[in-house]
């Protein structure tokens, strides 16, 4: 069995996967825009990254393919996703002979409708599947992401796929997926990052369904919303993104002036210092986005594509990391940062913005607003608390008046929505450090589901 080595982007729930070929040459499938991570990977075992593997033509992320090929990797992908750069087009049963293994394309539409899983083999002996967004563990991927007049016919291809093609291969084989926990791609997944056939025949409940019609009903009743980037981003991975070689990610510092021209222009100022800081002065208008590794999907869930950003950091923050999360979900706008960050703004003697912190225990519930996604809301809420998700309050903040409470379940979120609150003119808005479950713990008193 060949060292394959699961690389995960643990913010957008993702799985890249490197292949040793045993011949100082590797694989990588479905990676990420930046190719740091692989070359390192394969550095450190003196391998050469030889080929770039694509399951589908990916809505979540900006694919690294290209990024790989400038460094001499081939590129393998769907001959139906219409590549518009150089690359080995498959269809169903086509293999790729990786010098003693084998890959063979396995045609699986469903989460897309050119999809492919590629079989690992060594001759006849099967080692590993790698599923993409077919099967995931404990679940499937959506079928909702090409078009909504699209979403039922696609699940029933994933339907076929999975029961013609994929659970007939043998119960034993380990299954690699793309797509897991975290991912918005799934429907919904489990912690788990791998799994194998047998397995998911037993566990998984999308596979229990007694005939398609219940399996697409089960699905399709299952899928949440996601963000809006999501209906940009294959369009740009057919295409070809752009390579950004390997110079170092950085944010060109931009001094008080500079930034007040920019934001003058159309520029969005994005605070992605933690929310404490950003409660006790921020640029006014500045949309709070703590880094960490979910910044890149509310980046891309709230920002709209396109306009410049200028960044608000601390000087212990990685700009490097917030330069990678707004390119892998195709926001390359990126004008700067304010240079000595907000001490600067303060120093120059303008206006600054404050958001009052509040603890769980101690919040009135009128005007409590939970702005996490539904599914979370109807697991267990503060009583009374109105639901908003976050995604769809920024393009209605300016509906939402009077006196707020925001709350999600840490505070990153709720310091994301108050910001985009205060953005649309609303000055009374509170933002809750902590959760339902603290507020629970707190007070005592139980929390509310609905179903």
């Amino acid at each position: 069995m060949p060292d394959i080595v699961s690389l995960v982007d643990e913010g957008l729930g993702n799985s890249s996967y490197l292949v040793d070929l045993g011949d100082q040459r590797a694989l990588v499938l479905d990676p990420t825009r930046d190719p740091s991570g692989y070359l390192a990977v394969a550095e450190r075992r003196g391998l050469q990254v030889a080929y770039a593997v694509e399951t589908h033509l990916h809505a979540d992320f900006v694919s690294g393919s290209r990024e790989l090929a400038a460094r001499g990797a081939t590129v393998v992908a769907a001959a139906a996703g219409g590549l518009e750069f150089h690359h080995r087009g498959l269809g169903d049963g086509d293999e790729v002979d990786l010098g003693g293994l084998r890959l063979r394309a396995l045609a699986t539409p469903g989460h897309t409708p050119e999809h492919l899983a590629y079989l690992l083999s060594d001759g006849d002996a099967p080692l590993g599947l790698f599923s993409g967004g077919s099967l995931l563990v404990g679940a499937v991927a959506r079928t909702d992401l090409i078009d909504p007049d699209q979403t039922e016919d696609l699940a029933r291809a994933l339907w076929r796929s999975l029961h013609e093609r994929i659970l007939t291969l043998p119960d034993d084989l380990p299954v690699y997926p793309t797509h897991g926990a975290g991912s918005f791609c799934s429907a919904p997944a489990g912690s788990e990052r791998t799994t194998t056939i047998g397995r998911e025949k037993a566990a998984n409940p999308l596979l229990r369904a007694p005939d398609e019609d219940a399996f697409v009903k089960l699905l399709v009743g299952g899928l949440g919303t996601y963000p809006p980037y999501f209906g940009r981003l294959r369009e740009v991975n057919r295409r070809g993104p752009a390579i950004y070689g390997p110079a170092t990610s950085h944010l060109t510092p931009l001094d008080v002036d500079a930034v007040r021209r920019a934001v003058d222009d159309g520029a969005w100022v994005i605070d992605a210092r933690p929310v404490a800081a950003f409660a006790a002065g921020h640029i006014p208008g500045a949309v709070s986005i703590q880094l960490r590794p979910a910044f890149a999907t509310w980046l891309g869930w709230v920002v709209p594509d396109g306009v410049p950003l200028v960044f608000v950091v601390d000087d212990d923050q990685d700009r490097a990391d917030l330069v990678r999360q707004a390119r892998k979900i195709g926001y390359e706008r990126l004008a700067g940062e304010l240079a000595g960050g907000e001490a600067a703004w303060r120093a120059a003697g303008l206006a600054e913005s404050r958001t009052p912190l509040l603890h769980p225990g101690g919040i009135d519930r009128t005007g409590l607003l939970d702005i996490r996604q539904a599914g979370e809301y109807a697991a267990g809420h503060v009583p009374g608390a109105r639901s908003i998700e976050l995604g769809a309050l920024a393009n209605h903040a300016g509906e939402v008046r009077g006196d707020v409470t925001v709350m999600c379940g840490h505070g990153e979120r709720a310091a994301t929505a108050a910001s985009l609150l205060e953005r649309a003119g609303n000055d009374a808005v509170r933002v809750v450090v902590g959760g339902p479950g603290d507020w629970a713990a707190a007070t005592g008193q139980p929390l509310e589901t609905t179903t």
